[in-house]
């Protein structure tokens, strides 16, 4: 059973298993060393990580959506005209313009925005009848719109904040799902080859007695009590012997490659193949569950059903979106301005412009214009409203028809997914009570095949047997202890299963998934 892993504790087990990169031939691994090697090297983990950190970014980037930003332009032009009188100009008209303007804009939770902005100018022409010129000026405005009908709300507004969240929440759910498969990938894979070395051992040993039983056949046949002929099937069944021993090996090899994949562990270090040798060994704890209990249970922790309902969650908000979309636009408008004017005073001769005889000039500070603005000297403000009824939210709700459709279709699979849980668990429920009557019932066999291979072993012994009985015997015998040991694999590996599709591996395993998959 795996320790209680958090923060550090998972570091902690991490460093104790760098032995993972020791130059070595042979590992002893138990099941929880190769469930942590595969939670910190499996590839398939690597790249489902992202996952949810893409996710997270989506999140924060749709938040970005609130934060004030801010601008600055900047305009200079230069203008020049025929004059077509000589109260304007007396040959071209010229005029120079120069625009600053700073805004600093904030879209607020209720779908409307702000903003206020600061804009000055600088304004210099050779028209005649000027009484300021170069003619400086300033205005601080604040404007607000805020809609009222379509667009409005907080949840509205927050449309793409609601849906990077809801898809957050999916991809730690499916990245959970990918932890679960591959827990229980590493369990099958374990167990079988646990399974397959101890069946090695069992057609090692079997190999010994029919070899046993030919060398005992030989010296009786060399001192006469045995007929010659008697040697062949004792020579045929260690021949038949030895190539089920070739089969076991390569079975070994390709479990051992299975886990080592899974685990992500090379294969060779300086030349030599590495040989995994399991340290744990399976054994027969009855698990007890109710299939009512079993139900509840995996409605409350299956990744893939929170999938699918943090996915209606956002098929429902779309439709209410898709409903707010046909609503007219009803925006109210608001706007706040001050101005301020300042420039160089023009000094006419006796006061009149049009006698254009300039006698002097009272020159004006740029900053005078800003301190008009900045004190509110001159108060200006609008309020209205803006209704626009497009022609599409009138004669077309297809947007709106097609959300309904998503959402219909999202709970029906849901109701089709928990159909198929409905199905896995009780499979799983009884091929759990199933595999541990097994277990029993094998293991009654094999206690009957051993005592019947050593009644026909005294038989033999006395004359009253022959090899053909007692070479079957032994075949009986090593079939059952390899059957024995395969009911308990499938015992364990179905209460695995069973773990995995109630979606509480992670308690059974005390793993906490907070801590580990989103490190």
């Amino acid at each position: 059973m795996i320790k209680r892993i958090t923060g550090a504790s998972i570091f902690l087990i991490f460093i104790l298993t760098s032995g993972w990169s020791a130059q070595q031939s042979k590992r002893s691994l138990s099941l929880e060393d190769c469930i942590v090697g595969a939670m910190k090297n499996n590839l398939h983990i690597a790249v489902e990580v992202l996952n949810p950190e893409m996710a997270d970014l989506s999140v924060s980037r749709a938040n970005e959506k609130f934060m004030p930003f801010f601008s600055i332009d900047y305009n200079d032009q230069q203008t020049n005209s025929a004059s077509y009188s000589w109260i304007d100009a007396a040959d071209q008209v010229s005029s120079t313009r120069t625009d600053y303007i700073v805004s600093l804009n904030q879209t607020i939770p209720t779908g409307g925005a702000f903003s206020v902005s600061l804009s000055s100018y600088i304004n210099e022409t050779n028209r005649r009848l000027q009484t300021i010129n170069p003619r400086y000026g300033s205005t601080l405005a604040f404007d607000f719109t805020q809609p009222l009908l379509k667009n409005f709300g907080f949840k509205i507004s927050r449309r793409e904040i609601i849906v990077a969240k809801n898809n957050r929440e999916i991809s730690e759910n499916q990245f959970q799902q990918t932890l679960l498969d591959t827990i229980y990938n590493v369990e099958v894979a374990y167990w079988i080859l646990v399974y397959s070395i101890e069946n090695l051992k069992v057609q090692r040993q079997s190999l010994q007695l029919a070899r046993d039983l030919m060398e005992e056949n030989q010296r009786k046949i060399e001192v006469g009590t045995m007929p010659p002929i008697e040697i062949y099937t004792a020579q045929s069944e260690v021949a038949t012997r030895e190539a089920d021993i070739l089969a076991a090996e390569a079975s070994v090899k390709n479990n051992e490659d299975r886990l080592k994949t899974i685990i992500n562990l090379s294969t060779s270090e300086d030349g030599k193949r590495i040989e995994i040798l399991p340290s744990d060994s399976p054994t027969l704890e009855k698990r007890e569950i109710k299939l009512e209990e079993a139900l509840v249970t995996a409605l409350e922790n299956r990744p893939d059903l929170k999938v699918m309902r943090t996915y209606i969650k956002t098929q429902e908000f779309n439709a209410k979106y898709a409903r707010n979309q046909l609503l007219p636009e009803l925006n109210i408008r608001a706007s706040y301005w001050t101005p301020g004017v300042s420039g160089d005073q023009v000094l006419y001769q006796d006061d009149n412009p049009f006698t254009n005889v300039i006698v002097g000039t009272v020159p004006g500070k740029t900053t005078d214009a800003l301190e008009e603005a900045l004190r509110f000297k001159y108060d200006n403000w609008s309020i209205g409203l803006t209704l626009n009824i497009p022609l599409n939210t009138i004669l077309s709700r297809a947007e709106y028809a097609r959300a309904k459709i998503n959402l219909e279709q999202a709970f029906l699979n849901l109701k089709d997914q928990e159909q198929q849980v409905f199905l896995e668990i009780t499979t799983a429920v009884r091929t759990v009570e199933t595999n541990y009557q097994r277990v029993q019932a094998y293991k009654a066999a094999r206690e009957l095949a051993r005592k019947k291979l050593e009644a026909e072993e005294e038989k033999f012994k006395v004359g009253k047997s022959t090899n053909f009985f007692l070479l079957q015997y032994q075949r009986d015998a090593a079939d059952a202890q390899s059957a024995e040991l395969k009911a308990m694999v499938d015992y364990i590996l179905s209460v695995a299963q069973l773990d995995r599709v109630l979606g509480i591996t992670f308690q059974t395993k005390n793993i906490k998934f907070s801590d580990i998959a989103l490190r």
